[in-house]
């Protein structure tokens, strides 16, 4: 029995042999790196993907603006606006993609995630990562080299604060004996998913983690990444990966290479995505930043026509 099946978050995006798709804050296309975040448009937008059976809705932690980076994704902290976000909505999941643990205390992350999990109703997927953008880590007094053992260290204190009462852990960041971390998840745990290697080994992510979370890669490359990890683990853990597209008016319009993702058609994107599932990814994030047209007019057409091939998972 997978221990999150009673999980309403991970229950609506993850089975076994079965494909979802969940969109990434800010919905919305723009050029450069600060998009416009029009908080009650982009509320009307995370209601109608819920109401269209999109599986869930992923915000970034991007803390810092990196002029060299290209994209500070939602702008507002992810906590505070997962908070806002679940307020507005009631069924869909909600996951980081992903929380930055090098730069954040583990218990600050147990806390804010078991929160925003508990004020959801068990909505929380937490996608987790050491971080990649140079600026950060001096910004942060944390040395780079050292961001594998904190990425390890993190994990490690979150699920053991999640689960016991008055935990006892001594770690180089944690020295916690008579304290207890409060709200506990409903589960007592939390899922959490690896993004890319995040300086680990495949054995490391296949024990240690709930599921991947992965970048887009050919599909040749994609699929004999998640046969070799999960030769590593008797259990189902569920691979999701990212997909940036632009949707043309054209249904069969062929497909042609954007920034991680592409330029494509829905009647092709179909198909891809099914070869997608084929190989064993279980959820794709679609990212709209670089659509050309209207974005309401966008996630109309992936609801109607693309979602119901990908649907999200109910309750019996």
């Amino acid at each position: 029995m997978n221990r999150f099946e009673k999980h309403k978050g991970y229950a609506r995006m993850f089975k076994e042999n079965h494909l979802t798709l969940g969109l990434f804050f800010p919905i919305e296309s723009y050029e450069g790196s600060v998009p416009k975040m029009d908080i009650e448009k982009q509320i009307k937008l995370a209601k109608r993907a819920e109401e269209l059976n999109f599986a869930a809705l992923f915000v970034r932690d991007v803390p810092l603006h990196d002029p060299y980076f290209g994209d500070v994704g939602q702008i507002y902290d992810p906590w505070v606006y997962l908070g806002y976000i679940a307020a507005h909505t009631k069924t869909i999941a909600l996951g980081t993609a992903s929380i930055i643990l090098t730069l954040r205390h583990p218990l600050h992350v147990a806390k804010a995630a078991a929160s925003v999990d508990r004020l959801s109703g068990e909505r929380l997927i937490l996608g987790v990562a050491t971080g990649d953008r140079p600026i950060e880590f001096p910004a942060f007094s944390v040395v780079s080299e050292q961001r594998s053992a904190l990425f390890q260290e993190a994990v490690s204190v979150m699920k053991k604060a999640w689960k016991e009462s008055f935990p006892v852990i001594q770690t180089p960041r944690v020295q916690m004996v008579n304290g207890d971390l409060l709200p506990k998840p409903r589960l007592l745990d939390i899922p959490v998913l690896v993004t890319g290697h995040s300086s680990q080994s495949v054995e490391w992510i296949a024990e240690n983690g709930d599921g991947w979370l992965y970048y887009p890669r050919n599909l040749r490359f994609q699929a004999e990444l998640i046969k070799n990890w999960r030769s590593h683990t008797d259990q189902f853990k569920p691979f999701s990966q990212s997909l940036y597209i632009d949707l043309m008016e054209d249904p069969n319009h062929p497909p042609i290479p954007i920034h991680l993702g592409f330029r494509i058609g829905r009647n092709i994107l179909i198909e891809f995505l099914e070869s997608l599932r084929n190989i064993g990814v279980n959820h794709v994030i679609i990212n709209l930043k670089y659509g050309h047209r209207p974005v309401e007019e966008v996630i109309e057409e992936l609801g109607e026509e693309v979602v119901p091939h990908f649907s999200a998972l109910t309750e019996e």
